[in-house]
């Protein structure tokens, strides 16, 4: 198992021919991303509830639903390699079931795939070619709260730090103009993306 609380990522440039794919079509899906402890999870549960139509993170939907079966955490994740290919496939198979015209909040984008990849030392370029399928309205990157664990959330400040990075430079390199959002209140940051969004007319 990789050990998060060494530097050993992979820091694999991405293929700049694979990166002049054409996408195949343009969506309305606005995504929420970000590190661990970024405060997605909270910022798409206020989206929800004010009737936006949102999508879970997968990653997260899935443990929680094995731990639910009495798996443990180490069970679940006991093969990372084999863990990030099941959450690429998952959130492959769930972008696929959505309608481009449908406006839609996703808690992470299938390019998130990218950086985590590379958290689990794989090359992202194997799953490069998936993310031209879709494009995204918008990419908003939340900035990070101090990390917490949950007892689902098994990263750490190291992995945090390097997820934060690769994720603004993946989504920067396949030419998305990522969206910083600051950490602020969760009514602030509510208003941020609403407006945001508003002023370019897509919401």
């Amino acid at each position: 198992m990789l050990d998060r609380a060494q530097p050993g990522f992979r820091t694999t440039e991405l293929d700049p021919d694979l990166l002049s794919t054409p996408f195949t079509c343009q969506t309305n899906w606005h995504v929420i991303t970000g590190a661990p402890c970024c405060g997605k999870t909270t910022l798409i549960n206020r989206l929800a509830g004010m009737g936006f139509q949102t999508l879970p993170e997968i990653g997260r939907a899935y443990i929680e639903r094995e731990m639910a079966k009495g798996r443990t955490i180490d069970e679940i994740r006991e093969n990372e390699v084999t863990f990030c290919h099941r959450i690429n496939d998952m959130t492959l198979e769930r972008e696929r079931g959505l309608r481009a015209k449908e406006l839609v909040f996703l808690d992470r984008g299938f390019p998130d795939c990218l950086s985590f990849f590379r958290i689990y030392g794989l090359d992202p370029n194997q799953v490069l070619p998936e993310c031209f399928h879709h494009r995204y309205a918008s990419v908003f990157l939340l900035d990070r709260f101090p990390l917490q664990q949950d007892g689902v959330r098994t990263e750490d400040s190291v992995m945090s730090e390097f997820a934060d990075e690769w994720l603004a430079r993946d989504y920067g390199a396949l030419g998305y103009t990522v969206v910083r959002v600051a950490v602020m209140s969760p009514e602030e940051r509510l208003a941020f993306v609403l407006e945001k969004l508003s002023g370019q007319g897509l919401i």
